[in-house]
């Protein structure tokens, strides 16, 4: 496979703030890319580097072969985007911003344009005026914009933010169509652990400006699996109580997340079913209700505290 985006040791500071250091990774065609981090913790910016709009202190970014700092044009026009909102005219069509942002681009025919606005579902609302459309169909309409001149890369940032759980399903069987039969390269930047693990091919966790890991979603799912955690419902004026008797009989490690999972009516114990008797007899012995004991799903967030040790918090 092609590799559409490649990102090698790039570094950026603000004054004396260094915000992004030494971050490396590729994304080939084809492949829904997920960058996920707390809020503030660079994903923007590095954003904001791969599309042009931010130059690096250090380190280099090429598209397609191409370094964007030395062909800034012809590697601009591989790519589309949404960061932050999409700039648009308010007082014009859907359909009429298109075509307006279409003439910027060779190639682009009006067959396209209406191929597009199917893709995303606006077919029929594209002859609105922007200004009355909802958020939703707003984004409906900059993802249509971005992806309108055919890119080899497309970058969102944060793209479900406004939208309801139906747009948020419509935008994800979106992008799977785009990455998976068009072979564009798509790179989605959230803090939304449950989107990504449903949406992304392979997952890069930033934090505080550093790249931690990049590993396929499979991968990600795996390493969660490969240990238990369980839940323990007792009465919530209890939780302290029942933490306490936890880190006693075993240690600090077996609290979920260092602790920062544990839920207002249960403590939530990554331990093996075998030591479950013993906890739970310990709680009775204590004068603490057990209500239940469940088994927790593995999941991407599962595999995040895996990977972090519980000391990412993602906002």
């Amino acid at each position: 496979m092609e590799t559409v985006l490649s990102v090698h040791k790039l570094n950026k500071s603000f004054g004396a703030k260094h915000v992004i250091r030494d971050i490396s990774f590729d994304v080939p065609e084809g492949e829904i890319f997920g960058f996920l981090g707390p809020n503030g913790s660079g994903k923007t910016t590095t954003i904001k580097m791969i599309m042009g709009f931010l130059f690096p202190d250090s380190g280099e970014i090429s598209i397609c072969g191409m370094n964007v700092k030395q062909n800034y044009e012809k590697a601009m026009n591989l790519v589309g985007g949404i960061v932050e909102n999409p700039e648009m005219y308010k007082d014009m069509s859907g359909y009429d911003n298109l075509r307006m942002y279409a003439r910027l681009h060779d190639g682009v025919t009006p067959e396209r344009i209406a191929y597009v606005l199917r893709l995303v579902g606006m077919e029929n609302r594209a002859g609105e005026k922007l200004k009355r459309y909802s958020l939703g169909m707003r984004q409906r309409i900059g993802l249509a914009q971005a992806i309108v001149h055919r890119p080899k890369l497309l970058i969102l940032d944060e793209p479900t933010n406004g939208l309801d759980p139906a747009g948020i399903r419509e935008l994800r069987d979106i992008l799977k169509k785009l990455a998976h039969e068009e072979k564009i390269a798509v790179l989605v930047s959230s803090h939304m652990l449950a989107e990504m693990e449903l949406m992304c091919d392979r997952v890069a966790i930033i934090d505080r400006g550093t790249l931690i890991d990049v590993k396929p979603i499979d991968e990600l799912l795996h390493m969660a699996s490969s240990g238990e955690t369980y839940r323990f419902e007792i009465d919530a004026d209890k939780i302290e109580a029942a933490v306490s008797l936890a880190v006693k009989l075993f240690g600090e490690n077996a609290l979920y997340g260092g602790g920062h999972f544990t839920d207002e009516n249960s403590v939530q114990l990554a331990i093996s079913k075998y030591k479950i008797p013993s906890y739970n007899a310990l709680l009775v012995q204590n004068g603490i209700n057990v209500y239940g004991i469940m088994r927790m799903e593995n999941s991407l967030e599962d595999a995040f505290i895996a990977i972090t040790g519980g000391g990412l918090t993602i906002a």
